[in-house]
């Protein structure tokens, strides 16, 4: 069967041609855009044609292309258009459409098409079967990771917590062996961050950190070399100041040793 036009398959499975493509074959003087337009009245969008705009590539003798807006025709459709034209071509493709369905409609046909459709559903099937192994994979993965960090939450002594099970007062010394510091390291940092200036000998808190339960003063007695005995003032640092510089220092990036530790094993 010598072929008149190009006949393809849709996405639905069904055979399917250009309307430019027969309006061209039946060798109409009448334009597309007319011819169309006074024989597709009786035609259903999506039932017996699906607009393709932009999609018909002409080329021009000067060679130049244009696109232009297509239309595409189940098999009942084009032979319904191709007698509407009333000539001996009209008939020739009418004749052809059918012999086209007799061949698409063949046993042989047909059990093509269903082991085309069964070989479709398998692909499908590995693809689902993969995306499952794939998910299940993540989940068991997230679910691992979720079981370690739970384990290393589980594991690790935060240094507040330290502090909260903690009543008691504490000297600057305390505080900065917690953070592997000597006293005079950890106050020039606490001085850096304007959280404390020296008056006297003392480090005082600057206005905005006072009244609030961070600190005390304490009167401490001390003999000299030449063993006379003086007094001095102490700044205590309260559980409360204490969870105050740790959140300050954490800003810092500054961490007590226990989470300095706890950085290197878990990373």
């Amino acid at each position: 069967m010598q072929e008149l036009i190009k006949v393809v398959q849709n996405d639905n499975g069904e055979q399917v041609v250009s309307a430019r493509d027969l309006h061209k074959g039946l060798g109409l003087s009448k334009k597309f855009s007319a011819w169309w337009e006074q024989n597709s009245l009786l035609l259903i969008e999506k039932e017996d044609f699906t607009r393709e705009p932009q999609s018909y590539l002409v080329q021009k003798g000067n060679g130049a292309s244009q696109l232009f807006d297509d239309y595409v025709l189940t098999i009942d459709a084009a032979k319904h258009l191709a007698m509407q034209s009333k000539t001996e071509k009209g008939r020739e493709y009418r004749n052809y459409f059918i012999l086209v369905e007799k061949a698409w409609n063949s046993d042989e046909m047909i059990l093509m098409r269903s082991r085309q459709i069964l070989e479709r559903k398998v692909d499908r099937l590995q693809i689902e079967l993969q995306e499952k192994e794939v998910l299940t994979a993540q989940l068991q993965l997230e679910k691992e990771n979720l079981k370690l960090e739970l384990e290393e939450a589980t594991e690790k002594t935060r240094y507040l917590d330290i502090i909260l099970e903690s009543k008691d007062e504490m000297v600057v010394k305390q505080l900065a062996q917690d953070y592997g510091m000597s006293a005079i390291q950890f106050n020039r940092i606490l001085h850096e961050l304007k959280i404390q200036y020296k008056v006297n000998g003392q480090w005082i808190l600057y206005a905005k950190y006072q009244a609030k339960g961070y600190t005390k003063s304490r009167t401490v007695s001390f003999l000299d070399h030449n063993g006379i005995q003086h007094t001095r003032v102490n700044t205590c640092w309260s559980q409360k100041g204490r969870e105050f510089l740790y959140r300050k220092l954490l800003n810092q990036n500054i961490l007590p040793l226990i989470e300095q530790e706890q950085e290197v094993k878990y990373g």
